[in-house]
């Protein structure tokens, strides 16, 4: 049998008939997670379910359909910090320089664990959808009235999981090509299917995306937050074509999104990365995590209810095992972000820091530039603008951001920034709300951050890349401009172009004429890295993938050399401290720098196109399906 649903296990290649026909992989934690009465727990044991007694009225479809939601909240389905280290975003975990991640490396192979459990996750969802379908379609002639609504939409969220599932499978492994199953195994010989070309699991999943397209509600009524969308169809095909350099489809695709559908940017870049203002109005595809522990599933099995990568990007001193934090470049480059000095978010009033990180005191009587007269040892304040933009305060932690908190002190107070850690990644953390991660998981590693996979901002960045590539003679660049712009305005960010242009002509611009070529630059190497950081299901590897750039970025990063600086700054009590070589500095200014840092050496050595650009077809799957490539 085929091992696509427990990779770890050994036990489906050993089922038997009997055990295939029952519903234990799928429903014991599903029904579960559903927060299912007591009686119902008391009546029935899950484990027992079989086809002759479930799958048998609307409601079992209903159920059956939160199972794939279920599988869609398996973390392997985004393995998100295997995702960033494969990319140029992140340094896996303190010790540098030494590391024996093989994601960063670019070492991994088809023995490796992220592939293997990725490609579990994805044919578990594939899988639990077939179900819902193939019994919607036998009891769909039973149905009537109201339960006739009720079951088409559970088809169209089936079939629209099931091509997100492919999509996924599509863009990530073996270029493209994956076996397809559209139907429920009944026999060990059904789990057994080959590969199939590229452009055929290509056109089965954009069959079940389009069919959501026209099937799934715009919106859904309140206490229904978190559902499948024609928006989140739309924007999952709009994506499909963009991977596939069909600028013209995609953007259409991504037009129907901004013209057609409720969606707008939040008015703070902050609202879409912790568990405030969570399925906000920019949120286009979101993953629901809970904090709450299910007392009635395995710790192993939280992972559908809540998420731990709280603890992946947190530091130590907050709880954390810091495993992945951001690269040295990317540091460097929300350093420099300019700001708009016209948004007054950008104007602040601050405590006069001295050298030593201590802030400036008067002396008694001493008189104020207002001409007040001040007591000793009250702080002296200035207005001056923010030290960083506020994307990068909403999205990175370093030590010299004075005006954002991290983990309820000061950003210098919050990190430790020891063992050359210049910085730590604020998305899918709780920095806001708690001093520490353990004290909102005490008993097992959990956070209910939700997980952001698709929101306005990306569709606004992936539209304005489409208008770029797409066009003729820089026809598109005055339109991308504006959706760039969008975006970066709403962190307060410089927007680019002439002075005095544009949709915000008052703004402060970058006073750059741009043309296709320096737009998409700034997008591939700027917008789109600082927008969507750690975001996604593999954004960064895919657009470094498909834009062709990969093994060259890595070697031309490789070559780059920063160098770092301590940050003094005042603890808890009142006492100064230093931040050894926090700061991440692009030159030494004539100044006497504490280290030299480089990165992504190995990476330029090990990198192939064809073994790395896409994660291989597990080792599992190859030894349990003896046709998998077409051979008995």
């Amino acid at each position: 049998m085929k091992k696509v649903f427990n990779i770890k296990s050994n036990k489906f290649a050993i089922m038997k008939m009997k055990t295939i026909k029952k519903l234990v992989f799928l429903l014991v934690s599903s029904l579960s997670i559903l927060g299912c009465s007591e009686e119902f727990l008391e009546e029935t044991n899950p484990v027992e379910l079989s086809t002759d007694s479930f799958w048998l009225n609307i409601n079992d479809l209903e159920t059956g359909l939160t199972a794939v939601y279920n599988a869609f909240k398996d973390g392997s389905v985004l393995r998100i910090p295997e995702e960033v280290n494969r990319s140029d975003m992140s340094y896996p975990g303190w010790g540098r320089p030494n590391t024996s991640n093989v994601y960063w490396l670019q070492t991994f192979n088809n023995s490796s664990d992220a592939p293997n459990a990725k490609w579990a996750a994805l044919y578990k969802g594939i899988f639990r959808a077939n179900q819902v379908l193939e019994a919607a379609e036998r009891l769909y002639p039973n149905f009537t009235g109201e339960n006739i609504e009720r079951a088409d939409l559970v088809i169209a969220q089936a079939r629209t999981f099931r091509g997100l599932f492919y999509f996924y499978l599509h863009s990530g492994f073996n270029g493209g090509s994956v076996p397809i199953l559209d139907y429920v195994p009944t026999s060990t010989e059904d789990y057994y299917q080959p590969v199939s070309p590229s452009a055929t699991v290509q056109e089965f999943f954009r069959a079940d995306l389009e069919y959501g397209v026209e099937n799934l509600p715009i919106t859904y009524s309140e206490g229904k937050k978190g559902r499948l969308t024609s928006g989140a169809a739309i924007a999952l095909l709009a994506k499909s074509y963009l991977y596939e350099g069909d600028y013209d489809m995609a953007a259409q695709y991504f037009k129907t999104i901004i013209d057609e559908h409720p969606y707008a940017l939040t008015p703070e870049i902050s609202s879409n990365f912790t568990t405030k203002d969570e399925f906000n109005e920019e949120s286009i595809l979101e993953i629901g995590y809970s904090l709450n522990y299910k007392e009635e599933i395995s710790v192993w099995g939280q992972d559908q209810n809540s998420t731990t990568l709280n603890f992946t990007f947190a530091p130590a001193n907050a709880g954390g095992w810091r495993s992945v934090y951001p690269s040295i470049w990317l540091n460097a480059e929300y350093r420099k972000e300019k700001l708009d000095m016209v948004d007054p978010r950008n104007t602040v009033e601050a405590p006069i820091l001295q050298a030593n990180g201590l802030p400036e005191t008067y002396a008694e009587g001493e008189i104020d530039d207002d001409g007040n007269v001040r007591s000793e040892g009250e702080i002296k304040m200035e207005t001056r603008p923010r030290r960083f933009s506020l994307r990068t305060s909403a999205s990175i932690a370093i030590p010299d951001d004075e005006d954002t908190d991290y983990y309820l002190g000061t950003s210098a107070q919050g990190g430790q920034y020891n063992n050359s850690e210049h910085s730590y990644y604020r998305k899918h953390t709780n920095w806001d709300i708690t001093d520490n991660e353990k004290e909102l998981a005490p008993t097992f590693p959990r956070s209910g951050v939700n997980a952001r996979v698709i929101r306005l901002a990306d569709v606004y960045l992936m539209y304005a890349e489409s208008l770029i590539r797409g066009g003729t003679n820089d026809g598109g660049v005055d339109e991308a401009l504006i959706y760039i712009n969008r975006v970066r305005r709403r962190s307060g960010v410089q927007l680019l172009g002439l002075n005095n242009t544009g949709e915000f002509p008052v703004n402060d611009h970058d006073n750059i004429q741009y043309n296709s070529n320096s737009l998409m630059e700034h997008l591939m190497y700027v917008e789109r890295p600082l927008e969507l950081c750690i975001e996604g299901n593999a954004i960064r590897s895919i657009d470094l993938r498909r834009w062709g750039i990969k093994q060259q970025r890595f070697q031309e990063l490789s070559t780059k050399e920063y160098w770092s600086d301590d940050y003094p700054f005042m603890d808890e009590d009142g006492d100064p401290q230093t931040r050894w070589g926090s700061i991440v500095l692009t030159e030494t200014n004539g100044n006497d720098p504490k280290s030299q840092w480089t990165e992504f050496e190995q990476a330029a050595a090990n990198y192939v196109e064809e073994l790395h650009g896409y994660w291989p077809i597990p080792n599992s799957e190859e030894t349990a399906n003896p046709i998998l490539y077409g051979t008995n």
